[in-house]
This record gives structure tokens, sequence and C-alpha cells, in this order.
């Protein structure tokens, strides 16, 4: 009785802000139940959306977050992985090192950034980056449930798959967050907004089951979603946000050049 009530509350206070998400299946457990509140729009053009003001707070990629000088994040929730993602992968044929150029995904800004600083900083591989692939065997970058489908699709094709998180995890031992809870600066009462939004989270995270049974593919996406992805932010996983701005600045992928401000409520 008390979790129903608590629920109810969460859901009121919601009700008071303008709140944007990613469509993504991996944004379920953080949205589920407040599915007819949300503004839904792929990552790049959901954080034109709230840079516009148009939203209040916004599941947004993290380059969003630690692109800019002051940001306030909803703390104890992401989109992360500790390893292999699964869903966020470089599709190529060739070996790496023979890349000449690799077509990168308009929708997201933070996996886009996140492939060119694994390259530049750890591999020192500097192709060329392109909007769009020249034909069916271009390397491409591929993020959420499109690249689910290329990867079931292409698993035995000649496709090779540089799974991002766990290469992020190979090079500097911790967790990646792709997406978390951006506030606007100067939204109301932010503090009560997070707690809304963690009562959300939880409640969502208790769900996944039945989020995996109405799914074509339940026990793939059951194991997507208990195995693949995290949806804790913890100090590895702020560790990992602060070393990704760093690496952003040093690349010159960023105008912020000084250190991003975070603030966590």
């Amino acid at each position: 009785m008390e979790s129903s009530r608590s629920a109810v509350r969460a859901v009121e206070i919601l009700r008071r802000y303008r709140i944007g998400s990613v469509p993504y299946l991996n944004a379920r457990p953080l949205v589920e139940g407040l599915a007819g509140q949300l503004i839904f729009d792929v990552p790049a053009r959901l954080a034109d959306r709230f840079a516009a003001g148009e939203l209040d707070a916004a599941l947004l990629p993290v380059f969003e977050a630690v692109a800019h000088e002051h940001s306030l994040i909803a703390d104890g929730m992401a989109i992360a992985s500790d390893g292999e993602v699964f869903s966020v992968f470089l599709a190529h044929r060739e070996p790496l090192e023979e890349l000449e150029s690799v077509a990168l995904d308009p929708s997201s800004h933070t996996s886009n950034h996140l492939l060119q600083c694994l390259f530049s900083e750890f591999r020192g591989l500097e192709p060329e980056y392109v909007a769009r692939p020249a034909d069916d065997f271009q390397a491409r970058l591929l993020i959420g449930d499109p690249a689910i489908q290329f990867r079931h699709s292409h698993a035995d094709d000649g496709w090779k798959f540089l799974d991002l998180g766990a290469e992020w995890k190979r090079c500097t031992g911790l967790p990646f967050v792709f997406a978390c809870w951006v506030l606007r600066e100067k939204v109301a009462d932010p503090e009560t907004l997070a707690a809304a939004l963690r009562d959300a989270k939880e409640r969502g995270l208790a769900a996944r089951e039945r989020i995996a049974s109405a799914c074509g593919d339940a026990e793939f996406v059951m194991r997507y979603l208990t195995h693949f992805i995290r949806f804790d932010l913890r100090e590895e996983e702020k560790e990992a946000i602060a070393l990704f701005a760093a690496l952003l600045r040093k690349h010159g992928l960023t105008e912020t050049v000084a250190e991003a401000k975070i603030r966590y409520v």
C-alpha cells in the first residue's frame, strides 16, 4: 500500500514538469509508467530541445552534461555499462588499423565522441569521420534499438563489432555512462524532481520482467536489461564521467576548455 501511495505521489510530482527521454529499450526501466507524460526523441534532437528550454528534465546523452560549463544531474540514475553494452558499437569488416573512414551515427553525440576518444587516446587511430555510409560495407557506428537489430541480423556474415562499452572498460577499467537525467539549471525544486525520478527508477527496475515479456525476444531483452545495461550512478560512474570530459577537452571534441562543474541532486 505504501509503495502504491509513493508511486502516485511521484507521478503527481512529475506532472508538474516537462520531461523528455530517448525512445530506446535501454531507457525503459527508468521511464516505465511515465510514458503518458514523456516527450520522446532521439538523443541529439532531445539535447537540442533541452537546450532550447522546451524541457525541465531530460534523459540526455552524457556528452550534453559534460560539454557545458555547468550541469545539474539527478543522482543515482544512469544508462550505463560495466563492460559490454551490446547496443553501442562500431560495425566494421576491415581490421581497425586499416579503416580509412567511419560513418558516425547522426542521432548520438555521446557515442560518436566516445569512439573518437577511444581511437585517438588508446589506439592512435585517426580515420576520417563521415556523416553517412558510402556503401553497404562502410564501417559505421550504431546505437540503440537499430544497433541491436543490426547485430542480430549480421552476426555471421563478415561484420565485426567493436563494443564501445567493452573497449572503454578495457582501456580505463571503469564503467561508462551513456545517459543520465539532466535537469534545467533553474528548474523549480530540483531535489523533489530528482527524488521522484529515483522513485520511478525503482519501480521500473522491478518491472523489467514485465517489460521483457511484452517484447518479441523476452529472454534476450531480460538479459539485456539485467546484464548489459546498468542503471546506477555511483562514484565509479561519476569518475568515468569526469574522465570522459577530460578526454573530450584533450582531443578538442568540445568547445568547453574549463572542467565542467557538475552538481548532483
